[in-house]
C-alpha cells in the first residue's frame, strides 16, 4: 500500500448471506465507515423488508447510502455513483470505505469503470411505459431498432425495460443510449489499495438463512412497512413497489394470498435472486475470493 493511498473493502454476496455483519465487524475492528452497494437498501420506508441494517447497527459503526432516498423515486447507477464520489470526498481519506451490498453495477462501476447515464424525468419513463404497455415483442423490438439500432443488436428479446430505458434516454437527450454506455468511465476506486470478497455461503445453507430471514421480517414489522408504503399510492412500477416482499405481502393484505402462501412466494422469489446474483458474480468477478460465512476462504 502507498503511502497516503486510500483504502476501500468490497464485500460482495448473495442475498442472506451475511454481508452487513461481515462488513460491521470490519468496521468496528478497523474504524472504517459502511458504505451501501445495495440498490434496494438506498430507499426509505422499507428498512426491514430490504434487510437494511437496524438502528443498533448503525450505531456501532457510521453507516452511509442506507434509506436515503425516497420510495417515490427512481435511483439509477449513475445517481448512486455521484453519491459515492460525494461521500468519498466528505470523509476522513484516512478511514477505510467497506463497501457492501448485491448489486453487481455497483462493483463494476467501483472497480471496472462506468457509463456517466443522464438523468431520465421519471414522467418521462411513464409515458413511455404506458405507451409500450400492450406492445408484443416484435413491436417493441421494432421501437428500438429505429431509436437505437446498436442497442436493439445487443439484445436477443427486446425486454420491456430495456426499451423503456433506450427509448427514453433517446427522447430526453436526442442521443441513443448506446452512445452513453460506450463513453466508459475509470472505476471510482482507480487508484486505492482495494480489497475484495465474494461472501459464498453453501446453497442448501443459503436457502435455509432465506427462508428463516424472511419469517423474522414478519415478526419484525415488515407488514406494517409495506401499508406505510402502499398508504402513499405509488406508481407500481416504481422499484421500491417491486422490492421482494413487497407484491407478496401486498397480495395477503389484499387477501389475494395465505399468509402461507405469501411466505413461500416470497421466500422462492428471494431465492431465484440470490441464485441471479451468484451468476453474476461467478461471471463477472470470477476473481474476487470466495469467503466462507465463518470468515475464511470458501471450500465446496
Amino acid at each position: 500500500m502507498v503511502r497516503g493511498q486510500r483504502r476501500a473493502v468490497l464485500i460482495a454476496g448473495p442475498t442472506a448471506s451475511g454481508k452487513s455483519a461481515l462488513a460491521l465487524a470490519r468496521a468496528r475492528e478497523t474504524g472504517g465507515i459502511v458504505v451501501n452497494a445495495d440498490a434496494m437498501q438506498v430507499y426509505d420506508t422499507l428498512r426491514i423488508v430490504t434487510a437494511r441494517p437496524g438502528p443498533e447497527e448503525e450505531a456501532l459503526a457510521p453507516h452511509r447510502l442506507y434509506g436515503v432516498v425516497p420510495a417515490a423515486q427512481r435511483f439509477s447507477t449513475g445517481r448512486w455513483v455521484r453519491a459515492v464520489t460525494d461521500t468519498a470526498a466528505a470523509e476522513d481519506p484516512a478511514r477505510e470505505l467497506i463497501f457492501v451490498g448485491g448489486t453487481g453495477l455497483y462493483f463494476d462501476a467501483l472497480t471496472k469503470g462506468f457509463a456517466d447515464m443522464p438523468e431520465i424525468p421519471d414522467e418521462l419513463v411513464l409515458d413511455v411505459q404506458q405507451e409500450i404497455q400492450a406492445l408484443d415483442e416484435a413491436a417493441r423490438m421494432a421501437l428500438l431498432v429505429e431509436a437505437d439500432p446498436v442497442a436493439a443488436r445487443r439484445l436477443k428479446v427486446a425486454d420491456p425495460q430495456r426499451v423503456i430505458r433506450a427509448l427514453a434516454v433517446r427522447r430526453a437527450t436526442g442521443r441513443p443510449l448506446s452512445s452513453f454506455q460506450q463513453d466508459q468511465k475509470p472505476g471510482l476506486l482507480e487508484g486505492w489499495a482495494v480489497e475484495r470478497m465474494v461472501l459464498w455461503p453453501g446453497r442448501d445453507v443459503l436457502r435455509d438463512r432465506i427462508a428463516r430471514r424472511f419469517e423474522t421480517m414478519l415478526e419484525g414489522g415488515a407488514v406494517a412497512e409495506v401499508e406505510a408504503l402502499r398508504a402513499q399510492a405509488l406508481d407500481p412500477s416504481l422499484p421500491a413497489m417491486k422490492a421482494i416482499g413487497v407484491p407478496e405481502i401486498s397480495g395477503w393484505l389484499d387477501g389475494v394470498y395465505s399468509r402461507e402462501e405469501a411466505v413461500a412466494l416470497a421466500v422462492t422469489a428471494t431465492r431465484q435472486y440470490a441464485k441471479r446474483q451468484r451468476t453474476w458474480f461467478r461471471n463477472r468477478m470470477g476473481d474476487w475470493p470466495l469467503m466462507g460465512l465463518e470468515g475464511g476462504p470458501f471450500r465446496a
